[in-house]
């Protein structure tokens, strides 16, 4: 269950000495054809990492035969120097590549560079150059897992998936564990197929499967500079799959990551999907939903167990979302606690003492439904990004 399940893929991880911890931190996926279709989204902050600025003009390029990503640094807001930085990185790849087969001879505008880590550092390329090369040489079939290992930072474990098609697979890796809140994309993933895709079927299949699964995770409310979702595609299986077959598949591996995203937030202690239906359009109830989702007393009362409708009813009634406040149900994993705005059931009745919880909101105003996936406020999130820099 691997970036290198399908057909036409290799991956490495390494360790180049990025982090200090000595665990993996250079991740390199190849793809050795016969085609080399991409598709990808970023993250919409204003404020981009140098390899997201990079990345958008390779992918414009329509042809991408590698992707380069490191950990434990993100080179954001490093100025034109970063900007050279992942230049030299792309460089550092497609030579390197280039010199390790010769009929795979590859050009920096067709290498994606993706990095994640502490923002406003340069890379001590010194290191991350070298490193390149080790994992070219490292590079294997069986290279995912190592792969996913390398991106990971704050997360505690890699994340990895596979979505079968009729004779070809789609695969995919990601990280993130913080930092994590919609904008075509949230965190760092790279997704393959073995499937024949041209780059507009892509597109419109990744652009479909994100708005449903990585864009409904809201962990923290916190986006990220450096957000990039990528989408490679070999058409090794010679299958060429429908629009409907290929959306299919890549929704599914991204809602298998994106709820290891939410499973994996740091310090959470719940699990907790926000289901909102009897809205008026798709975007109220992802607006109302989205609300709760980053309503810190709902988070915190979450933490301890505690299922206080009357903020969850506040946060609903911040938006602008159509309803009536004397319309509203709310049920807190099944007992429905709130009708027509109102108290109802006991709230005694909420069990919470699992990890998993779902919040139901009726709004009565219409047909239409969405789901938001996010966690609780704990005191371990709070520790943990109090020291992040030091």
């Amino acid at each position: 269950m691997s970036v290198t399940t399908p057909k036409g893929f290799r991956a490495a991880g390494v360790t180049a000495g990025l982090k200090s911890s000595g665990a993996r931190d250079v991740a390199l996926i190849v793809n050795d054809g016969p085609d080399a279709t991409v598709a990808a989204v970023f993250t919409t902050n204003r404020v981009k990492a140098a390899p997201v600025l990079w990345t958008q003009q390779v992918v414009r390029g329509g042809v991408v035969r590698a992707v380069v990503l490191n950990s434990g640094g993100a080179n954001a807001c490093t100025g034109p120097l970063g900007f050279q930085d992942t230049h030299a990185t792309a460089e550092r790849t497609a030579t390197a590549l280039s010199r390790s087969n010769a009929r795979l001879l590859i050009g920096a505008s067709e290498v994606a560079v993706c990095s994640t880590g502490l923002i406003g550092e340069r890379l001590p390329m010194d290191r991350l150059l070298p490193g390149i090369g080790s994992a070219v040489r490292a590079l294997a079939r069986s290279g995912g897992p190592a792969a996913a290992e390398a991106i990971m930072t704050t997360d505690t474990r890699p994340k990895t998936t596979v979505a079968a098609g009729t004779g070809w697979t789609v695969g995919g890796m990601a990280k993130g564990a913080g930092m994590l809140a919609p904008g075509l994309a949230t965190m760092l993933s790279v997704l393959t197929t073995d499937a024949v895709a041209g780059a507009d079927a892509l597109d419109e299949a990744l652009r479909a499967a994100c708005r449903r699964t990585f864009d409904r995770v809201d962990s923290d409310g916190c986006m990220s500079t450096n957000d990039t979702v990528i989408l490679l595609a070999s058409g090794a299986s010679g299958i060429e799959p429908s629009q409907e077959e290929l959306t299919a598949a890549v929704t599914a591996a991204c809602h298998d990551l994106a709820q290891q995203l939410v499973a994996d937030a740091e310090g959470a202690t719940k699990q907790i999907a926000i289901e909102v239906f009897g809205a008026a359009s798709e975007d109220d109830a992802v607006e109302v939903g989205r609300s709760v989702a980053r309503n810190n007393l709902v988070k915190t009362a979450l933490f301890g167990n505690d299922p206080n409708w009357g903020r969850i009813l506040a946060a609903v009634g911040t938006t602008a979302a159509a309803f009536e406040p004397d319309g509203i149900d709310v049920a807190v994993n099944g007992v429905w606690v709130c009708r027509a705005g109102t108290a109802a059931d006991d709230r005694s009745k909420v069990d919470l003492s699992g990890r998993d919880v779902t919040i139901e909101v009726n709004l009565n105003a219409g047909g239409d439904r969405a789901t938001i996936w996010t966690n609780d406020l704990s005191h371990a999130y709070v520790h943990e990004n109090s020291a992040y820099s030091t």
